[in-house]
């Protein structure tokens, strides 16, 4: 384990203790919440924890989760949950967030809205004091759109990445559609340029999560803290 994966651990070890017997639980996706996975799948063997249910953002994480043995049911049967934990790609100094890094921001954005609690858990690298400082915003978008909101995206000022997988070829989300990443460099106006992106007929959803985070937990060299909104 690299010290970075030791450090999501223990990100993952705080946000775990938030999770009570009976409680719906939405799942994130990535390496991040991936712990998240490993940790509860062994309180649930031992009897600490009982009766959890997860919804799970994406496809790769529903097949972790049945790997581990963890219930996993579909928004459909539950459409309120408790709690969702996940990672983020950059945090800022307001908790808004950019996600999407792993292809699922749609689904994972749909169920954090869905959820009471939203726990974000990331190590200290993901920190920033405005958001773009370290990551691009990705946005989902429609396949028929891919000229037009990339050309829209860099009339914003964007430079723009059509984002490829391993093989080459345009990845393709869980819900069939690409993704751009389009670097916008700092964001001095988050909401502003959100309200841009939501008119945009062809952008199914962009990974700016802004005031959603009731609780970041960063994981560094000197411990544990936890960011409030």
């Amino acid at each position: 384990m690299t010290d970075q994966d030791k450090l999501k651990h223990k990100a993952a070890e705080e946000a775990v203790k938030h999770i009570e017997s009976g409680m719906v639980l939405g799942f994130g996706t990535g390496s991040t919440f991936n712990h998240v996975l490993s940790i509860l799948s062994e309180k649930l063997k031992t009897g600490e924890l009982e009766n959890i249910i997860g919804v799970p953002s994406s496809e790769k994480t529903f097949t972790l989760a049945e790997k581990l043995n963890i219930p996993c049911e579909t928004l459909a049967e539950y459409p309120s949950l408790d709690l969702t934990i996940d990672g983020a790609d950059e945090v800022d100094n307001k908790l808004n967030l950019i996600k999407g890094g792993g292809g699922a921001l749609l689904r994972e954005k749909i169920i954090a809205q869905a959820s009471k609690k939203y726990i974000i858990i990331v190590d200290e690298s993901k920190l920033s004091e405005n958001l773009g400082e370290k990551w691009a915003v990705p946005i989902e978008t429609i396949k028929i759109a891919l000229e037009v909101e990339t050309n829209y995206l860099q009339s914003l000022g964007a430079e723009v990445k059509l984002r490829m997988n391993k093989d080459n070829e345009p990845f393709i989300t869980d819900e069939g559609n690409y993704i751009l990443d389009a670097n916008f460099g700092r964001i001095r106006n988050p909401k502003k340029l959100a309200k841009k992106l939501n008119k945009r007929a062809g952008i199914v959803e962009h990974g700016l999560f802004l005031g959603m985070a009731d609780l970041v937990i960063v994981a560094s060299d000197k411990g544990i803290r936890s960011l409030v909104k």
